[in-house]
């Protein structure tokens, strides 16, 4: 597949997080609840995580902003859904080094659609964007 095609596909799968955001809502019963925001271009998210036994049982959220920000925490809530704390953590490690520049070991985690985010490395100024709602659920996690 060409450049071209990859990035328009990349642009699709994020509209498509952004028109029809997945898990978007509220956790019913106890949650850890966390609001963020990204105050140079006005984004925010409230981040709820419901997380029994070390897992992340449920994940929602809520906000406004860019296209970026909340496909991302559409694609972040649906990548953290079932998964031990560790392995949340560890694949918002992974995130946050792949809106760095930096090379990462997609064998090591599938990152799915999140992959789609990645040309926003390019754009220094939409990084923040990106990562605001994997900044969120990292505090949840540990704080709850």
């Amino acid at each position: 597949m060409s450049l071209n095609n990859l990035d328009q596909l990349y642009r699709q799968v994020i509209m498509d997080h952004y028109k029809n955001p997945r898990n978007r809502g509220i956790v019913e019963g106890d949650a850890v609840t966390v609001d963020m925001n990204n105050p140079t271009c006005g984004d925010r998210i409230r981040l709820q995580l419901f997380v029994e036994n070390g897992i992340v049982k449920d994940a929602k959220f809520e906000g406004e902003g860019c296209s970026i920000s909340m496909s991302s925490a559409s694609m972040m809530t649906q990548a953290v859904k079932g998964k031990k704390i560790e392995d949340a953590v560890q694949m918002s490690k992974i995130f946050s080094d792949m809106m760095l520049g930096n090379e990462i070991d997609d064998t090591e985690v599938d990152l799915g659609d999140i992959e789609a985010l990645q040309g926003v490395s390019q754009f220094p100024a939409r990084i923040k964007c990106a990562t605001l709602a994997w900044k969120a659920m990292e505090k949840g996690v540990n704080e709850g």
